[in-house]
């Protein structure tokens, strides 16, 4: 593997350094949960305007309008990982760009540019009480009458319903058909009469999840994206860049660089804890980790580039990435000491409580989107081609 880059990626990268020296303070500090504040709209009209968001969506649709370039996003990532700038919102980086790829052209028109812009947020109703792991078992069923989908059923662990605009939802529109080829993709408005939303509380203390109650919602039949019972096929597209976002090694190396910062801040009996001999290890250990994982990214980055499937070093993207990030965040609690445990409002909290957030919420990513289990199962099966588990009859 080559790792120079040429004189115009070199290039590029210097106006990606100056613009984060101009700009990098207007990123916000911290996005709170919820829709997205005024203050990070607008800084994600500014990356649009540079070309550092929505990079390779076209501007008709509200983008900057870029040749895809995996390098040239790969440059952003890393210089705004180094920076510990922020990027924009996702603008849903799950539904975007399976609108872009799957659908039709008033979808496009009609979604994209306000989801990009952070004006149209999104939930995603997949799981369900008695289909997590199995999604294809789901039982949410959608009936046509006349010119509308009539739905019911109940959806949970959806991520974001209490504040989202649209959800995009698995439902079952072909009770004959197997259970993977009839389930369709419907899209459609949260305030839509029949939607009930009920927040869980995590162990965060935060309510990020929640349950979804559908009782005879009705949804205009051209709000599908895809063909009428080929949504399995529309929603592996869609969990495609949720897994691939959920493993970002740029976000895992600017979350190591911190534990560093702390490391070489913190100290034991006088000295630093960068000196501890076993406190150092441990992180050794992790820095091994986070290397292979971004080096491994530069591995599905050049088969991007040679327009070819990654294969193996793709499917352990997620799985690698969600562990790691779960690792990090307990060796920061660690090197913190006992101020490294208290949460919420006391007087003594450090980083604003943000490593035992992200230590809980990391150890619930680690089972969404597919748990560790099925990530593996999923790696063995499809990517190793090891024979597959015994099925029941």
């Amino acid at each position: 593997m080559d790792l120079a880059y040429s004189e115009h990626y070199e290039s590029f990268r210097a106006e990606v350094r100056e613009f984060l020296k101009q700009h990098g303070a207007d990123s916000p500090p911290r996005y709170a949960r919820g829709r997205p504040s005024e203050e990070s709209v607008l800084w994600q009209q500014k990356l649009i305007e540079h070309g550092y968001a929505a990079r390779t969506i076209p501007k008709k649709y509200g983008g900057y309008g870029a040749d895809p370039d995996p390098l040239e996003s790969h440059i952003i990532a890393e210089e705004f990982s180094r920076a510990g700038v922020r990027m924009g919102h996702s603008g849903d980086n799950r539904l975007v760009p399976t609108v872009l790829e799957l659908g039709t052209e008033d979808q496009k028109e009609w979604l994209i540019p306000p989801s990009v812009r952070g004006e149209m947020t999104w939930c995603q109703g997949y799981s369900e009480p008695g289909s997590g792991s199995d999604l294809a078992s789901l039982t949410t069923k959608a009936e046509l009458d006349g010119d509308e989908w009539v739905i019911n059923g109940q959806k949970i662990w959806t991520s974001g319903a209490q504040y989202a605009d649209m959800m995009f939802c698995l439902v079952r529109t072909e009770p004959d058909a197997p259970k993977h080829n009839g389930i369709s993709y419907l899209i459609f408005s949260m305030d839509t009469p029949g939607i009930e939303v009920r927040p869980l509380v995590m162990m965060t203390g935060e309510a990020i999840f929640n349950e979804v109650f559908f009782t005879d919602v009705r949804v205009p039949k051209d709000q599908m994206i895809g063909k009428r019972g080929e949504g399995w096929f529309v929603a592996n597209n869609t969990l495609k860049h949720e897994r691939g976002g959920l493993g970002d090694p740029n976000e895992a190396e600017r979350r190591f660089n911190e534990v560093v910062e702390i490391m070489q801040s913190e100290t034991l009996d006088g000295a630093r804890l960068m000196d501890n001999p076993v406190m150092r290890d441990r992180l050794l250990r992790l820095q091994g980790q986070m290397l292979a994982m971004k080096y491994n990214g530069m591995r599905v980055l050049s088969h991007f580039i040679k327009d070819e499937e990654p294969g193996l070093p793709r499917w352990i993207v997620k799985l690698q990435g969600c562990e790691l990030n779960h690792q990090v965040a307990g060796m920061a609690i660690d090197a913190l000491g006992e101020l490294g445990v208290l949460y919420e409002d006391s007087p003594y909290l450090r980083d604003e409580g943000r490593w035992q957030q992200r230590y809980m919420l990391d150890l619930g990513l680690i089972i969404g989107g597919g748990t560790a289990q099925i990530q593996k199962n999923m790696i063995g099966e499809r990517a190793l081609g090891l024979p597959k588990e015994p099925r029941q009859a």
